[in-house]
């Protein structure tokens, strides 16, 4: 197993997201916690997973990852204002569409979600805008292998040296 984690903010995480990272982590030996304030299906009786279930409060589970989630850990996570907080911190943070958050755009980011919300209030959304598909998953995918394909190698160097 390698040092890092992978933290799922799972109560919204779509279910190929889940089952992708879960394979990628049987393939690859990666720790998984998914966080929500109930129980996810994940595999039981596997190291590489754990279910942690938080408080049902709003950002209960947002806040258990935050305070635990450490450098060099990825967070999946679809809450802009959540991975506004984690980039502050240092924490790589990517949505379940491969966008990865940083500090150069998470303001834009955030600016979207509160325009897209207030249209969303005044009636004026566009319907549609949140279908989950083969594409969306395939660039999670890409992004998801490059970090944690980054993460490995940055690990054996440093075990090496």
């Amino acid at each position: 197993m390698y040092s890092f984690f992978i933290w799922i903010d799972a109560d919204s995480c779509p279910l190929p997201v889940k089952n992708y990272v879960i394979d990628m982590a049987k393939a690859k030996n990666l720790n998984v916690s998914f966080v929500a304030n109930h129980e996810i299906s994940h595999p039981k009786n596997n190291p590489l997973f754990k279910m942690i279930i938080c408080e049902k409060k709003e950002g209960a589970a947002d806040n258990f990852i935050f305070e635990n989630a450490e450098k060099n850990d990825i967070v999946i996570t679809r809450d802009i204002p959540f991975a506004g907080r984690l980039v502050e911190k240092g924490i790589f943070v990517m949505n379940d569409r491969g966008t990865v958050f940083t500090k150069d755009n998470i303001h834009e980011r955030l600016s979207e979600r509160n325009f897209n919300l207030n249209l969303a209030q005044l009636g004026l959304s566009e319907k549609n805008a949140s279908r989950y598909g083969n594409r969306e998953l395939k660039k999670f995918a890409d992004c998801f292998e490059r970090k944690t394909s980054q993460l490995i190698v940055n690990e054996n160097f440093s075990k090496k040296n």
